[in-house]
């Protein structure tokens, strides 16, 4: 008998062992390349009980063999692959993560604590405006964060700790922080747990500290010399009409922001990067996990979109956006199981993540206001 046969026969009778109970296989494949498995093994055939309840199971006979799983929709069909292998560990390098944390709370700290007292003053460290600048914004950035990273483990997925992204002086004092998937997650619920954990978990600080803020905020004429106007939000707009009575700037009158009020306008804006819907920000995860493979070509729009909002409102930071979205957009974090769908519970929560894009949304987020 020719030993193409022999290995054949061997693979399926092992795959009929894996999937009893839980899968009717129809077809084998093997040899069949699939991510980054040469030699998978393609299984056609249909599922004999949910596909929640058969991923574990069908997952859990295959990892005491070496063996990875993953369920997938092509076409009509509901097929499964094999292959032969184990998924990478994340690193842990949390003395990496906690250096970063340290240059990136000295950073923030320095953006808040410049301050220039004129046109033509030097400029000085006020040591009460940094730390009421740099204590809030940073608890709202790991609060995110540790949201992401508790979720995970609480999943048992592999990830990194969180790594902070020092940008001293120039603009907000940072670019936020990421946290690493080095492995996908289960099924699509818990990538949305996951991803939808660090915006709530941020919001739940940024919005307080906001408000204090605000409460220690004056409302007036801005200032006489250039000054950096804050961008709108529907979220930051509603917030100021709850604190001032009235929609600011108007009639020549805007809030000026104390430090704190500041941080916690910061913690929307990043929230509101962060909620992009495309590639692996969380939007993209709660996108994906809602609509699958139909998402993809949002990002083109979202590109398309991005390069004429920059156009019309010369907030060029939207270019850079758009150059992201083109090189890493298209890039989302699939699940092993791929079938399993959201369910009422999980199918709200994302939805209430693209809701929350919305009122985030700041079509210029800062610009340089000249008298």
């Amino acid at each position: 008998m020719p030993i193409d046969n022999l290995v054949q026969g061997r693979i399926t009778e092992e795959m009929q062992e894996l999937t009893a109970g839980y899968y009717q296989i129809e077809s084998v494949r093997i040899g069949v390349p699939f991510l980054r498995f040469p030699n998978a093994t393609r299984l056609s055939g249909h599922f004999l009980a949910p596909t929640t309840e058969a991923y574990d199971a069908i997952a859990g006979r295959a990892a005491s063999r070496g063996v990875l799983v993953f369920f997938r929709k092509e076409g009509n069909e509901q097929v499964v692959y094999a292959a032969n292998g184990t998924m990478p560990a994340a690193p842990v390098r949390y003395r990496l993560a906690a250096v970063l944390f340290a240059v990136t709370l000295v950073s923030v700290f320095i953006t808040g604590a410049l301050q220039q007292t004129g046109p033509d003053a030097a400029m000085t460290i006020n040591w009460r405006e940094g730390l009421a600048y740099a204590l809030p914004l940073m608890a709202i950035l790991l609060a995110h964060e540790l949201g992401h990273f508790f979720v995970a483990r609480h999943h048992r997925m592999s990830v990194s700790p969180p790594f902070f992204v020092p940008l001293p002086v120039v603009s907000l004092g940072t670019l936020g922080a990421v946290i690493v998937m080095t492995a996908p997650p289960k099924n699509r619920r818990q990538l949305l747990e996951m991803g939808a954990a660090g915006p709530l978990a941020g919001l739940v600080l940024a919005i307080p500290i906001l408000l204090v803020g605000l409460a220690h905020s004056s409302v007036g004429p801005p200032p006489i010399q250039p000054y950096m106007q804050e961008g709108n939000s529907l979220l930051y707009a509603g917030l100021k009409f709850l604190m001032f009575g009235q929609f600011l700037p108007a009639n020549g009158m805007d809030v000026q922001l104390s430090s704190l009020a500041f941080a916690g306008w910061v913690g929307l804006l990043i929230t509101a990067l962060n909620l992009i819907p495309a590639g692996q920000l969380d939007g993209g995860h709660a996108a994906f996990t809602l609509f699958g493979e139909r998402i993809r070509p949002l990002t083109w729009v979202l590109i398309a979109g991005m390069i004429a909002l920059a156009l019309v409102t010369r907030f060029w930071g939207w270019l850079l956006w758009a150059a992201l979205l083109f090189i890493f957009g298209q890039v989302y974090a699939v699940p092993m199981d791929d079938l399993t769908p959201l369910d009422g519970r999980h199918k709200a929560l994302a939805v209430l993540i693209l809701v929350l894009a919305v009122l985030l949304f700041m079509a210029v987020p800062l610009q340089v206001v000249t008298p």
